[in-house]
């Protein structure tokens, strides 16, 4: 993958306009809204598809890009720590499509310059998101002490004391780590603080819009599902699912993905191969081929399942759903 070093992405952003016959070019506001409306596709296209090299490949060129206006000409101080943050941004969405694709060596190296960005733009919010994902990478690296310490970094931002709902998400992300960790006590009360917050939050209050795609009360219960189907609550992780599932935005179709697999794991610990090999079923074939978070979950649901009734005309039907799912894809 083609990627600037951190610590030349530093140096160049750093170097002032080299001096010329022509006047220098002013690099403005409009250029920084122009790479904004970029980011809100790569969002979008993020909740589409998820995890795909693709959208990692494309958040990195953006952030070069990025990188790069700061060279192309002069700009005042609010420019250039705009175009730090917009840089921060993407390569901060570099690192959650290889998180979310299971290419952890590549988003830790992301996750590095992200920060590093984060810290010359001043911009609190993007410093909470990169934060808060190496809390989540960390979480399924099976890691969990580590998750907790990054999240802890992204929760202590003085973003969190004055707008709730980066606070509840910092809890939430903080219950889903306790729920890995098999801390019971600990996932009730991270929950509780979180559903708190966000009842709190002013909806009015400005957000960036990675924030404003996906944090709310589904999402909440997304990461309450995952928690409690680490910890072994089935029948609390079903109705956590079942809230979720009911809540979400159209556009969330790789969390409805994520979901409708983690329900299927949930049904059959209760004992319902038949329910749950039916909800498994409704995953689209895209999402259970093409997503390698849904893939392994899937793999791992067919496994159990065949361990659950072996031999039974369930497994057979999901072996043949699989089977088409493969071809399709």
């Amino acid at each position: 993958m083609k990627r600037r070093t951190l610590v030349g992405s530093i140096a160049a952003a750093a170097a002032a306009a080299a001096p010329g016959t022509a006047s220098p070019r002013r690099i403005g506001m409009s250029d920084v809204n122009r790479l904004n409306k970029r980011f809100a596709e790569i969002i979008a296209s993020d909740h589409r598809h998820g995890g795909q090299l693709g959208i990692e490949q494309r958040a990195a060129a953006l952030a070069d890009e990025a990188l790069n206006l700061q060279n192309a000409g002069s700009a005042t101080q609010r420019v250039r720590s705009n175009l730090y943050a917009s840089a921060a941004a993407f390569r901060s969405s570099a690192m959650w499509a290889a998180i979310d694709g299971r290419r952890y060596d590549v988003a830790k190296a992301h996750m590095r310059e992200a920060q590093a960005l984060a810290e010359m733009s001043g911009d609190q919010a993007i410093k909470f998101r990169i934060w808060s994902h190496a809390g989540t990478m960390y979480r399924h690296m099976g890691r969990p002490a580590d998750a907790f310490a990054a999240n802890d970094v992204a929760r202590n931002l003085h973003l969190t004391r004055r707008d709730p709902l980066f606070a509840s998400l910092g809890l939430a992300r903080q219950g889903a780590i306790h729920g890995a960790a098999q801390d019971r006590t600990g996932t009730r009360r991270a929950f509780e603080q979180a559903q708190d917050a966000m009842l709190r939050a002013d909806p009015a209050d400005y957000r960036p819009v990675w924030m404003l795609a996906f944090y709310d009360q589904a999402e909440l219960d997304s990461l309450a599902l995952s928690a409690h189907l680490a910890l072994g609550a089935y029948s609390t992780a079903e109705y956590h699912a079942h809230r979720c599932l009911s809540a979400l935005r159209p556009h969330m179709i790789r969390s409805r993905a994520i979901t409708t697999t983690r329900l299927a794991h949930a049904q059959l610990s209760q004992g319902a191969p038949d329910a749950a090999t039916a909800t498994a079923m409704k995953v689209p074939a895209e999402a259970a081929t093409q997503h390698a978070r849904v893939t392994r979950m899937l793999q791992e649901f067919g496994a159990a399942l065949r361990a659950t009734a072996p031999g039974s005309s369930t497994v057979q039907t999901w072996t043949e759903h699989t089977a088409a799912w493969r071809m399709a894809a």
